[in-house]
């Protein structure tokens, strides 16, 4: 078993970063492309709100293609750090009563993928072979 998940965890941390950056792209289609409709649709660019959607727009799209993953996750991580102390922490300590606990999650998903890269199935890893 622990030979298979060691052949396998590459793989999966390209999962990780494709899905990862799905999850995050949301956030900004809702925001600015009104995908799906929703109460968060029509964000003013100049907004805080705004300015979170256009960055998780680039960061979502860059972290599913796994082009620039390490600055991608990065921001990504900075971005949904600020959204919790912001949004959340202000509501209470515990992330389950403050409503923060995917902020916080996300925060620490894409500091691991900021070290740990875009794994074998991303743009980064066909740039890195041809040179």
């Amino acid at each position: 078993m622990t030979i298979l998940l060691d052949r396998i965890s590459p793989f999966v941390l390209s999962l990780l970063r494709a899905m990862s950056g799905l999850l995050l792209l949301q956030h900004g289609t809702i925001k600015h492309l009104n995908i799906p409709v929703g109460s968060m649709n029509n964000a003013d660019p100049a907004s805080l709100s705004g300015i979170a959607g256009l960055i998780e727009l680039l960061c979502g799209t860059l972290l599913v293609l796994g082009l620039l993953t390490r600055p991608a996750a990065f921001l990504a991580s900075g971005l949904t750090a600020v959204a919790y102390f912001l949004s959340h922490a202000p509501r209470g300590f515990y992330p389950i009563l403050n409503g923060g606990e995917l902020a916080a999650l996300y925060s620490f998903v894409f500091l691991y993928l900021a070290a740990a890269g875009g794994g074998p199935i991303s743009v980064d890893r066909l740039f890195r072979r041809s040179t």
